[in-house]
C-alpha cells in the first residue's frame, strides 16, 4: 500500500470516529506499529491531526456557520442557556461571548433587572434590545460565518471593561483546556476570561475531548457549564 493511500484511510477513520488508537490503525491497515507512528507523525506535521497519548484526534480547523450551529443540539444548548441565565443577578455587568450556545442565554433574561451586557455577538443584539437590556457591542472585524466580532480592535476595547460574570463558548474542550479554530477569536475570548469575577465556559457534550486549532483558556480558568456528565478524564484534571 502506498503512503498516500494509508494517509487517506487513516484520515477517513479519524474523521468518522473523531479519535483513533495506535493499535486500531495497526489492525485496520495491517501495518507495523512503527509505520503507524510514522504516518501519524506525518499527518500531524501537515496539520491534519493532533497526536495524543496512544493515538490521535481530529483537529477542528473549519468552523460551521451560526445558522448551522443553531440547528445542532438545540435542546441541549437551551438547557445550558437557562442554567447560565439563572446565575445572573439583577444589576450584574455581563459579558456574553458570540455563539449559538451563548445566544440561548438571551431569551432567558426577560425577568432580569438593571443588567448591562457587553457582547461580541452581533446576532445577540436584536433580542437584547427587544428585552430592553442596556447593551454594548464591541467594535472590530465581523466574522461572516458566525457574526462574531473578533480581532485586536475588539480585544483592546474589552480591556476597558470589568465584569461580574463572563460566559464563553468553545468549539472544543479536553484535558488541556478550551480551544477554537480562529486565532482572531482567541484574542477576544482570552481577554474576556481575564476581565470577569466569575467565568463560565459553555459546552454541550459534542465538544468534549476534541481539540481545535488554538487553546485560549485552561480548565482552571473558570467553571464548565454543561447539560450532562463531564468525561472522567476532564473531571479528573479539574480536580487536580
Amino acid at each position: 500500500m502506498l503512503n498516500i493511500e494509508r494517509y487517506n484511510i487513516i484520515l477517513e477513520l479519524i474523521e468518522k470516529r473523531k479519535n483513533i488508537k495506535l493499535n486500531e490503525i495497526v489492525e485496520e491497515l495491517n501495518i507495523s506499529e512503527a509505520t503507524a507512528r510514522r504516518d501519524l507523525n506525518y499527518l500531524e506535521q501537515e496539520g491534519k491531526i493532533k497526536r495524543v497519548h496512544g493515538g490521535a484526534i481530529l483537529v477542528e480547523t473549519q468552523e460551521e456557520s451560526l445558522d448551522y450551529k443553531k440547528l445542532i443540539n438545540y435542546t441541549e444548548k437551551n438547557i445550558i442557556g437557562k442554567k447560565a441565565a439563572d446565575l445572573i443577578k439583577n444589576g450584574d455587568i455581563v459579558f456574553l461571548d458570540a455563539g449559538s450556545t451563548t445566544e440561548c442565554i438571551v431569551k432567558h433574561l426577560f425577568d432580569k433587572k438593571n443588567l448591562k451586557v457587553v457582547t461580541n455577538g452581533f446576532t445577540h443584539i436584536p433580542e437584547l434590545v427587544k428585552l430592553g437590556i442596556e447593551t454594548y457591542l464591541l467594535g472590530g472585524k465581523i466574522k461572516m460565518c458566525t457574526g462574531a466580532v473578533v480581532g485586536a480592535t475588539a480585544m483592546f476595547t474589552l480591556k476597558n471593561y470589568n465584569f461580574d460574570i463572563v460566559f464563553i463558548g468553545a468549539n472544543a474542550v479536553d484535558e488541556n483546556g478550551y480551544s477554537t479554530p480562529d486565532p482572531e477569536e482567541v484574542l477576544v475570548k482570552s481577554e474576556a476570561v481575564k476581565r470577569g469575577k466569575k467565568v463560565y465556559f459553555l459546552c454541550d457534550r459534542t465538544k468534549f475531548n476534541k481539540k481545535a486549532f488554538i487553546n485560549f483558556a485552561t480548565l482552571a480558568d473558570g467553571i464548565l457549564l454543561t447539560n450532562g456528565d463531564i468525561p472522567e478524564n476532564i473531571k479528573k484534571k479539574m480536580e487536580e
